[in-house]
């Protein structure tokens, strides 16, 4: 009986509809929904185009079977329209997930949801010290959606922190060691109670090894020890993905954290470009930046620019793009003087120059720009001159994304979130982070090419209005760094050497006004 379920889809798909009729329950809309879901699919394979891709937010399809050779274009079932659960999609999707593996049990390699390792075929585009780049894939048969990840990790811009980079970091710069799989956590998760609207795309995780914020164009030669060719590894893993279904694709997300956040920057338009010059059409390239948006303002403390940490971004960003000889987008390199390309690196200054769509997730107290700002929450007390220093941040940050349409900013202390597990807990304003995404999803799938108009009830530009750090109560969890205890907010701005009394009469308040305020998170 397993081996009949596991080869034979028509036996289970009737059990999954069965389950979605549940969930619709007596919901007319429901009802009226699927029947026009129905009927539009069977319109669509009458007319031999394939139905809607079963894995946009609005609805999903049953993974389609592959043709027979020869049988013409693949055709996807029946569409089913998911808005009646919306507002519980994470416990429906997780029944459907559920019941899909309990008509599965006699093949759990068929479930092996792990992205599996490629190396590139062009063995030229390597990583810093000469091994060869490469990729991870967990394919979705019959999804026309394509999540392509930019991993982060910080740079080096001399020989001697490279040196210094490889002894500490060899991962980020070599692929002798990489694993044959990983398992994707977050956006990149399998699972659709992690990841509710894109667990079932095709996902691609390229590891950073270039050291070069994705920007660099040169190989290893006798005069450089190490290769910095983070643009080229992107231009080639687009390449082969071609081959792998890419072609077809609707809407490829390319998403990236830190430095791959601000690689998403550096490339989205470039890998828009590259698949037109190559002759795909259709293709809606969009960005995910995640912890990218860096100010090139000024430190906090100003140091001498020797290694990654101490350097002011603005001066470690000169060095570097001279070091990788690394390339930005032609149109933001017009915007500057010859020699000022750095600029490019930095999102407010970019942003007006792209064309792609851009969503961008930054936290207002990002932890990596307070580093390089020589703000370390080490815990000492923080002096007058640090809390006034980080309140300023936060504002400047808030006002750089004003008119950037796509923005989740919470008013946290922290670095990363996309593939974080907790990110489906993050909210701005009473809205998740997967939400958001999807309300940006939906707003470009009505034909709103920039997403810059969101939906009634679906906000996209999300920033808090509270101006110190973790003060939203959804933050991520803060802990003592020496106890690993963990530690509310007050505990929080009391371990830093806060005065919670100076703190309620520069607002203007009472003391328990304001604990309460801090206890709640207003």
């Amino acid at each position: 009986m397993g081996s009949d379920l596991c080869w034979k889809p028509r036996l289970w798909r009737p059990l999954l509809l069965s389950i979605v009729l549940l969930q619709l329950g007596g919901s007319s809309e429901g009802k009226k929904s699927w029947r026009a879901g129905r009927q539009s699919s069977h319109y669509r394979r009458s007319q031999g185009l394939p139905a809607r891709d079963r894995s946009q937010a609005s609805g999903w399809s049953p993974q389609q079977q592959q043709p027979a050779a020869g049988a013409g274009d693949a055709q996807e079932s029946f569409t089913l329209d998911f808005t009646a659960v919306e507002g519980n999609i994470d416990n429906f999707m997780a029944q459907i997930k559920s019941l899909a593996q309990s008509l599965y049990p006699c093949s759990a390699q068929k479930l092996n949801d792990d992205m599996r390792l490629h190396f590139l075929a062009n063995s030229s585009v390597t990583c810093n010290d000469g091994t060869p780049a490469g990729f991870y894939m967990k394919e979705s048969r019959g999804s026309r959606r394509w999540l392509i990840f930019l991993e982060g990790g910080w740079y080096c811009f001399s020989k001697e922190n490279c040196d210094s980079r490889y002894d500490t970091m060899r991962r980020l710069m070599s692929s002798t060691n990489w694993p044959r799989s990983k398992t994707g956590t977050g956006i990149l998760s399998p699972r659709p109670e992690e990841n509710p609207y894109w667990w079932n795309a095709n996902i691609v995780f390229i590891p950073y090894c270039s050291s070069d914020v994705w920007s660099g164009a040169s190989l290893k030669s006798e005069k450089s020890e190490y290769a910095f060719m983070g643009a080229l590894i992107i231009q080639e893993v687009v390449k082969e993905l071609l081959t792998k279904g890419l072609e077809n694709a609707k809407i490829l997300l390319l998403a990236g954290t830190s430095a791959g956040g601000t690689g998403v920057l550096l490339n989205v338009d470039r890998v828009a470009e590259q698949l037109e010059e190559l002759g795909v059409r259709g293709v809606q390239v969009r960005g995910l930046a995640d912890s990218g948006w860096f100010l090139d303002n000024k430190q906090y403390q100003r140091t001498d620019c020797i290694d990654t940490i101490s350097c002011a971004p603005t001066e470690a960003i000169k060095k570097g793009i001279r070091y990788w000889n690394g390339v930005v987008p032609e149109l933001c390199k017009q915007q500057f003087r010859e020699g000022e390309e750095w600029n490019c690196f930095f999102g407010y200054k970019i942003y007006p120059t792209l064309r792609s769509p851009l969503f961008v997730v930054q936290w207002l107290f990002d932890e990596a720009q307070l580093t390089v700002d020589n703000v370390h929450l080490t815990g000492q007390p923080v002096q007058e001159g640090q809390w006034n220093y980080i309140q300023n941040l936060g504002r400047e940050l808030k006002n750089t994304l004003k008119d950037v349409p796509a923005v989740f900013a919470p008013a946290c202390l922290s670095h990363e979130v996309i593939t974080k597990s907790y990110w489906l807990n993050l909210q701005v304003k009473g809205i998740s982070l997967p939400r958001a995404l999807h309300c940006w999803d939906r707003s470009l799938q009505d034909g709103n090419k920039n997403g810059k108009n969101s939906m009634k009830g679906c906000p996209i530009h999300l920033t808090d209005g509270c101006h110190w750090p973790h003060c939203n109560p959804t933050c991520p969890t803060i802990r003592d760094q020496y106890t690993g205890q963990e530690m509310t907010v007050i505990q929080f701005l009391m371990h830093m050497g806060f005065d919670i009394q100076k703190m309620a009469q520069q607002q203007g308040m009472e003391v328990s006004k304001l604990l309460g305020m801090l206890s709640s998170g207003s």
